[in-house]
């Protein structure tokens, strides 16, 4: 399925409401991303990326038929980390499974690479999210490691993934 990657407009507030209120989404997360995911909250997003602007962030909609249908973003490090950045996205559900996500992680994590001065690009992913391991590994990805009970959402410890790019 044909995408584009693109900066984000006010216009994407509707869209993101739309798609991102899904537990299936949030529960994957960090708890930063809500449920419910209301206009507000979709208002908030949008705002807070077009604010940042791309010195020390890269995010971007991932647009497919004519509307944003996810995020995907790298965030760069500082002190120790500043040669790193990490890697988060989110797609909505109808448009799982067509291989648009590993895409989009190929061609933002080129484009980091080609505008910051960074060798490593990282994602954290839960242990029982298999699908977001297939994207990275898809991408280009190696697992690193496991984090033994690194991550608590919704009560419960879960295992988390260290995947990396290196430049």
């Amino acid at each position: 399925m044909d995408f584009i990657l693109r900066e984000w407009k006010i216009q994407d507030v509707t869209a993101v409401a739309k798609y991102a209120n899904n537990p299936k989404i949030a529960d994957y997360l960090r708890d930063v991303f809500p449920y419910p995911y209301t206009r507000e909250d979709a208002t908030q997003y949008v705002e807070s990326c077009i604010k940042a602007g791309d010195e020390t962030q890269l995010c971007r909609a991932i647009e497919a038929d004519g509307e944003a249908v996810g995020s995907i973003g790298i965030f760069l490090g500082d002190d120790v980390y500043r040669r790193s950045a990490e890697l988060g996205y989110w797609l909505a559900e109808p448009f799982w499974g067509k291989g648009i996500m590993s895409r989009a992680v190929v061609q933002l994590c080129e484009e980091a690479f080609q505008r910051y001065d960074i060798v490593r690009i990282f994602a954290e992913p839960y242990s029982c999210n298999q699908r977001s391991q297939r994207v990275l590994e898809k991408a280009g990805f190696t697992l690193e490691g496991i984090m033994r009970s690194s991550v608590c959402k919704h009560g419960v410890m879960y295992d988390s993934c260290m995947y990396a790019l290196i430049k």
